[in-house]
C-alpha cells in the first residue's frame, strides 16, 4: 500500500469510528441488516427521534455502510440495507465484543473498569 492509500484508509477508518461510535450510529448499522424501512428501525431502535433516525441514516450512507434504495412509487417507499463494508463492521464490532468478554477478567481488573472508589492495589 502506498503512503496516500494508508493515510487515506486511516482517514477513512478514523471517520467511520466517530460516525459508529455515536449514541445512536453502531445501534442503527446493526438494525439495517439487510434490508428495513424507515418506520421498521424506527421501531426498532428504541428512544430515537425520527429526526435523528433520518441523520443517522444519511452519515451511515454518507459513509458507505448503508444504501439507500427508492422504490420510486406514489406511496414513498425507502428501504435501506447495509453494505459488504457496513456488514464487514458490524463483524468487526461483534469480534471486539468477543475479544472483551474472553478478557472480561483481565479488564474489570483495571483502574478504568473498577467501580468504587479508585484505589491502588498493594498500598497501605
Amino acid at each position: 500500500m502506498h503512503d496516500d492509500d494508508e493515510q487515506r484508509a486511516r482517514q477513512i477508518a478514523l471517520g467511520v469510528f466517530a460516525m459508529v461510535s455515536t449514541k445512536w450510529g453502531l445501534q442503527v448499522l446493526t438494525e439495517v441488516g439487510t434490508g428495513r424501512r424507515f418506520r421498521e428501525l424506527h421501531r426498532a431502535v428504541d428512544g430515537i427521534s425520527y429526526k435523528m433516525l433520518t441523520h443517522t441514516l444519511r452519515e451511515l450512507e454518507n459513509h458507505g455502510l448503508i444504501t439507500r434504495f427508492d422504490y420510486g412509487t406514489a406511496n414513498p417507499r425507502v428501504e435501506y440495507s447495509r453494505t459488504d463494508a457496513g456488514t464487514s463492521l458490524v463483524h468487526t464490532v461483534h469480534s471486539l465484543c468477543e475479544w472483551s468478554r474472553s478478557h472480561l477478567d483481565r479488564l474489570l481488573d483495571a483502574p478504568a473498569y473498577r467501580t468504587g472508589p479508585q484505589t491502588s492495589r498493594g498500598l497501605g
